[in-house]
């Protein structure tokens, strides 16, 4: 049984649209030595930019400090709304993300930003795990649900968990790691699962209860083909977001909603 996301989906780019077509609002994605499959991804971002009346630019650099002049003169450029910063790093991300301005930073991922996600205060959250929030949000009532989420990564494990038990969503979360004993029974127990591990077909029919929510985060390319986390036999008894798309669909309509929202904070206006 699949989550439908076209609603959501729709709601997010006339947001986006209402702004964009009044305002002229600006992206740019840095790179460090971009392979096939990032560049791929930069230019599936520069696709949607241009369907959303969003001005973009891609800037590849070769060397960590040319990646570090080009997020600082970013910063200056007035004419800049939003920094997105092309993962993975061949060091520790945290350096670079410590450089880019919280008023710019696209994906909500700095510390700063990442700090205030805790006192529920940031500019923009996390791209992806919105997406899940939101994507649960418009399908189930989150309070008092137990979810497990399998993974702890900065960007998605650690920031879904803290919004899925806030006080807007009052969740009971569970996080799940490579050093996690009998995830199958914590999975099992679980109403809703997040899984964003990176492996493929990791959470399999056994590992889930009928009528669970599964969210499946994972991006895998198998014999050339795009899969997630799960196996595709879990639909048969539980509800899964699907893979391309899903999750991935809306965490890219996000990113040029935060732009938005980073406009008005810029421009130190309220968003209409």
């Amino acid at each position: 049984m699949i989550i439908s996301v076209d609603t959501l989906s729709n709601k997010i780019k006339e947001k986006i649209l209402k702004i964009s077509k009044k305002h002229n609002l600006k992206l740019v994605s840095v790179a460090l030595e971009p392979d096939k499959a990032t560049l791929a991804y930069l230019n599936s971002q520069k696709k949607m930019s241009k369907n959303l009346n969003i001005e973009y630019e891609i800037i590849k650099t070769n060397s960590k400090k040319k990646l570090i002049e080009s997020i600082l003169e970013l910063n200056k450029d007035k004419k800049v709304n939003g920094i997105f910063l092309s993962q993975p790093l061949p060091f520790d991300t945290y350096e670079i993300s410590l450089l880019i301005d919280p008023k710019k930073d696209v994906e909500g991922i700095t510390p700063y930003n990442l700090g205030k996600l805790i006192y529920g205060k940031s500019f923009v959250k996390p791209c992806t795990a919105d997406s899940i929030i939101r994507i649960l949000q418009s399908f189930t009532n989150l309070d008092g649900k137990k979810v497990s989420v399998i993974g702890r990564s900065v960007i998605v494990g650690m920031p879904v968990s803290i919004m899925l038990s806030n006080k807007e969503n009052n969740a009971t979360v569970t996080i799940c790691h490579s050093h996690t004993k009998n995830i199958k029974e914590i999975t099992l127990n679980s109403d809703i699962i997040v899984s964003a591990v990176g492996h493929p077909n990791f959470i399999t029919k056994d590992m889930i209860r009928k009528n669970s929510i599964i969210i499946d985060v994972g991006i895998n390319v198998v014999n050339g083909e795009i899969i997630g986390d799960v196996e595709k036999s879990v639909q048969d008894i539980a509800f899964i977001t699907e893979v391309p798309g899903g999750v991935g669909e809306i965490t890219s309509l996000i990113l040029f909603e935060n732009l938005t929202k980073l406009f008005f904070i810029q421009m130190d206006k309220k968003q209409a």
